[in-house]
């Protein structure tokens, strides 16, 4: 493995990688001096739990996608409803409402299980739609270690004022597009850090 991979592996007990019986302390940067044998006890990072992982990648790949572009195509569906000023046909209205409830509800559901992964137990907040991308964001946040109030009541408020005037400044468009873009930042962050963890055995 390469000193850049190294380097991103959190200190702690680890197999020796001579490939001695005991477990030897990485320090962060370096392997230590400090070893103890297979038989005593210590607390092992055995790598991020597969379950968030895949939890976290269903978020990224389908929930933040499908809450976001759901909403955004709610919204400008809506905006030209017929009998507004700039309607679009009937029935291409009723197909892409259609087609954005599908996307929050997929979106949702991503969501809610990648709340649960990340908090350990269901919660009934996790299954409300939109708002539990930004529960799962602020946990994903919280898990870099990194305080996440003003950043996600920031994205919420975009996305408020796009859903209120985005029928008269269609440059507000580029709200959603915008909070997407930085919850598949974050939400990756933490994937690469635990898939990081994950390769600890093969430190050599």
């Amino acid at each position: 493995m390469s000193t850049r991979d190294e380097n991103s592996v959190p200190p702690g007990w680890y197999p020796d990688p001579a490939g001695e019986r005991q477990w030897r302390v990485w320090t962060g940067t370096a392997w230590s001096e400090v070893t103890r044998s297979f038989g005593d006890p210590v607390a092992v990072h055995t790598g991020a739990p597969r379950g968030l992982v895949l939890a976290l990648r269903r978020v990224q790949s389908v929930g933040v996608l499908g809450v976001v572009g759901g909403l955004g195509l709610l919204v400008s569906v809506l905006a030209h409803w017929p009998g507004t000023s700039h309607p679009e046909p009937a029935w291409f209205a009723v197909a892409a409402s259609n087609v954005a409830i599908a996307l929050l509800a997929l979106g949702t559901t991503a969501c809610a299980f990648g709340v649960r992964e990340l908090e350990g137990r269901w919660s009934p907040a996790a299954f409300v739609p939109g708002f539990n991308l930004f529960i799962a964001s602020a946990l994903v946040n919280r898990q870099l270690g990194i305080r996440p109030g003003t950043r996600v009541l920031s994205e919420v408020v975009m996305l408020v004022i796009f859903a209120y005037a985005a029928r008269h400044d269609a440059w507000l468009g580029l709200a959603p597009v915008v909070v997407a873009y930085l919850e598949l930042t974050w939400f990756n962050a933490l994937i690469t850090r635990l898939n990081a963890g994950t390769r600890l055995s093969a430190i050599s």
